[in-house]
């Protein structure tokens, strides 16, 4: 995630230092310590976070536990870690429904932390989980917040219950009351209300706040916070809690290039536990936050458990057998191809994505540069051929490549390029399905796997396949020159004499060997 970036390169180039020591002084864990708290300062993080952060990081780091460690610098990333989930919240809390539906969430929060398209998310997040939930148009303050809520939940699939035009008419109190009543007649199992914010803390939006929540008495309070705020995000914080006393805490914004220092110090001031996360301005950019996969993201350790979430809900299984079956038997077409580029469009953003793998840290600059539009223009060139040359690329002659590259409006080297890529992804994938190891551009084959040379043992002769040669070396005497083959088109020589010209038995299992048959 960005608002991360420049404190996940602070800590993990602390811990880099370390990694050369074999035992670690008091000196040296001080010295760590002082760059953890400088790294986390700059994060904005709140002060009194940090100062009760590095006191147990230091503890723990100078603690016998580390001392008889074989690797000593593993052992202070992990208390790091296990410090960060601390932070964070500990564990992962869910949504509490209600015994008896309707469960009513409220979200509260400044203007501007985007609670409107939050309701949005958390709505399209609720109904794929299988529930019916309904959005509530409480926020009659802000201009068109109503109409903003109503596009939201049209885009999401999701009800919106707005009797009320809102630009500063009506009562919100009761379009809360109303909507409870809505619900149960309608059949609605989870209501979402929308509550008006403020440009800053104040009387006014507290006791509205306050008032809603005692007319419909949520089950979920859910404070939305911007993670760009910074240090503000304490003082709203405690803020909204003794006004409103929200149950959980909503991050918005962490595609954000901010510092991140509120995802820090909500959970560990107010006590409260963030529940969710939102990353990215569409409305499926929405995902519930976890404590340990947060810590282990700023670590640079990685989130390999959220990007196998994000691809089980984006993979078809039934669709990927049927492509797998395809790459076997050589049928994977440009159709199949086209397939798979949208379904790992539907997971979310590739940036993203990539950046859940442990060690994304060192391809950072790489990410930052990737442009997820080029499989836009990939997909328009490819919907620019006609169903024939989708299953037949070799069809692609230089006036089909032409029409196809004004079709998408590229170039026709950008056709060539993604035929070209094409047919290395078919190859590669063909290979690895057939269970070999593919050949990767640029390096050579991979030494003791299908279709590489294997590595002769060390100490061990290689067994010569012509008898007076092996006799030859049996006896110490050194070969007779080879003369050059004259060639058989396998790259074989033409064996003895006595063959006639054909291969030996030992050339010939050396052969098969080699091909793995």
């Amino acid at each position: 995630m960005a608002q991360f970036g420049s404190l996940s390169d602070r800590l993990t180039e602390t811990f880099r230092n370390l990694r050369s020591k074999g035992r670690l002084t008091p000196s040296d864990v001080d010295g760590t310590v002082r760059e953890i708290r400088r790294a986390l300062l700059d994060a904005d993080v709140a002060l009194e976070v940090v100062k009760s952060f590095t006191a147990s990081v230091r503890e723990r780091a100078l603690s016998d536990e580390v001392n008889k460690a074989l690797n000593p610098a593993q052992q202070v990333v992990q208390i790091v870690n296990e410090e960060l989930v601390g932070i964070l919240g500990g564990q992962q809390r869910r949504l509490e429904f209600a015994k008896r539906p309707p469960t009513v969430i409220m979200l509260a929060g400044l203007q501007g932390a985007g609670k409107t398209t939050l309701a949005g998310k958390l709505g399209k997040w609720l109904k794929k989980d299988g529930h019916t939930p309904m959005l509530v148009a409480a926020d009659l303050q802000r201009p068109n917040a109503v109409q903003q809520l109503q596009v939201v939940g049209e885009q999401a699939g999701v009800h919106v219950f707005a009797p009320e035009p809102g630009n500063g008419v009506g009562d919100p109190v009761k379009v809360a009351k109303n909507a409870i009543k809505a619900a149960v007649d309608q059949q609605y199992d989870t209501v979402i209300v929308d509550t008006a914010g403020r440009l800053g803390v104040d009387a006014e939006l507290m006791k509205q706040a306050a008032n809603i929540r005692k007319a419909v008495d949520p089950d979920e309070v859910l404070f939305v916070i911007d993670a760009m705020i910074g240090q503000d995000a304490v003082t709203t914080a405690r803020a909204f809690q003794e006004g409103v006393d929200f149950t959980g805490v909503v991050l918005s914004k962490l595609d954000g290039d901010a510092r991140g220092g509120a995802a820090l110090s909500v959970a560990s001031i107010t006590g409260r536990p963030i529940m969710f996360a939102s990353t990215g301005e569409g409305l499926d950019d929405f995902e519930p936050f976890h404590p340990d996969r947060m810590a282990s993201r700023i670590l640079d350790l990685g989130d390999i458990l959220s990007l196998i979430e994000q691809a089980q809900g984006a993979f078809d299984e039934d669709e990927a057998r049927k492509v797998a079956e395809k790459i076997a038997t050589d049928n994977f077409t440009l159709n199949d191809f086209l397939q798979q580029m949208q379904q790992l469009r539907k997971a979310g953003s590739i940036k993203g994505m990539l950046g859940m793998l442990p060690g994304a840290k060192g391809m950072r600059e790489a990410l930052d540069n990737f442009d997820e539009r080029e499989i836009v223009r990939t997909e328009a060139i490819i919907q620019s051929m006609t169903p024939q040359e989708r299953e037949l690329p070799k069809l692609l002659n230089g006036s089909r490549r032409l029409r196809i590259a004004r079709g998408a409006g590229s170039t026709v080297t950008e056709v060539n390029a993604l035929v070209n890529r094409f047919e290395q992804a078919a190859k590669m994938m063909k290979t690895v399905a057939r269970g070999g190891v593919p050949q990767m551009p640029g390096m050579g084959p991979i030494p003791g796997m299908h279709g590489g040379k294997k590595q002769q043992p060390q100490g061990k002769k290689k067994k010569v396949g012509n008898p007076a040669k092996r006799a030859a070396l049996a006896s110490g005497a050194a070969p007779a020159p080879q003369q050059a083959p004259k060639g058989a088109g396998l790259g074989l020589g033409m064996g003895s004499e006595k063959n006639g010209g054909a291969p030996s038995e030992e050339e010939l299992a050396s052969l098969q060997k080699f091909l793995g048959r």
